[in-house]
């Protein structure tokens, strides 16, 4: 990683700060346009898939399942698929920019700059984060229309799908350190995000699953960030919603120190 030595005087400090500020801010921005310019693929593609899962699932079981008391099934749904959407968005974007760079080699030109490894996990959760929360937004406007929804406590709303994206990014940026080629990374997503994601209560209430498989629901932190958003919309959850926070806060920290101790060592960044 870049050099992190403290400077030599006082005075060097703020302008020192303001190198380091406007690194992050050009860094983020680069993030940003990365999935931005292709925005048809990386937002508008997820959306799609989210209506077609709404589609399929809604129509099929509308009529046979209830989750909530007094919620329609469509309706139970749609916060369940936005926040996957979130969830997997936020996690493919830090996690493929980061492979990208290392194959394609020009991961040099971040290395060589004055960025601490602080600013790398800004930067790329940051960009994570808007990504995340710009799909579940387009999910979100897309799918409300098939289904009446309320807003009981939006705060959380907010608070588990800034902590989840937030998550999924600092998660990205670990799988994306671990993996040399794409590969691994496939790998990563799809034996652990994609099963943690379809069991975490998204199509349905855990309520509903054999004590074995509550158990083993209560387990994954994916439940209590779908469980915590869904509580934001009616006022209803399967957990607390104070034990979801913390559970999602604690998962967090975590993942984000791992991620940081990961890019100050400089891991598989050099080779």
């Amino acid at each position: 990683m870049p050099n992190n030595d403290k400077p030599h005087t006082a005075k060097a400090d703020p302008a020192q700060a303001g190198v380091a500020l406007a690194g992050v801010r050009t860094l983020l921005r680069k993030e940003i346009l990365r999935f931005w310019k292709v925005a048809f693929q990386t937002v508008a593609a997820p959306v799609l898939t989210a209506v077609m899962y709404l589609l399929i699932f809604g129509h099929v079981l509308e009529d046979h399942v209830q989750a909530f008391p007094g919620v329609g099934y469509t309706s139970f749904l749609i916060p369940g698929l936005v926040m996957m959407s979130v969830l997997q968005n936020a996690f493919a974007n830090s996690s493929s920019s980061l492979i990208q760079s290392k194959i394609t080699g020009n991961l040099v030109f971040l290395l060589v700059t004055p960025l601490s490894h602080w600013a790398w996990f800004v930067a790329y959760v940051g960009a994570s984060l808007v990504r995340g929360l710009a799909v579940g937004c387009g999910v979100l406007a897309v799918t409300v229309w098939f289904a009446p929804l309320r807003l009981a406590e939006p705060l959380w709303i907010v608070v588990f799908a800034a902590l989840g994206a937030g998550m999924m990014g600092a998660l990205g940026l670990i799988a994306g350190l671990w993996a040399e080629k794409f590969d691994q990374l496939a790998a990563f997503q799809n034996f652990i995000i994609m099963p943690m994601t379809f069991l975490s209560g998204v199509f349905y209430s855990v309520k509903s699953l054999p004590a074995l498989w509550q158990a083993v629901s209560h387990l994954n932190p994916f439940f209590y960030m779908i469980d915590g958003f869904r509580r934001g919309f009616f006022g209803i959850s399967d957990a607390s919603p104070w034990l979801s926070l913390a559970v999602v806060g604690g998962s967090f920290l975590l993942v984000a120190t791992v991620a940081l101790r990961l890019l100050a060592s400089g891991y598989k960044l050099r080779s």
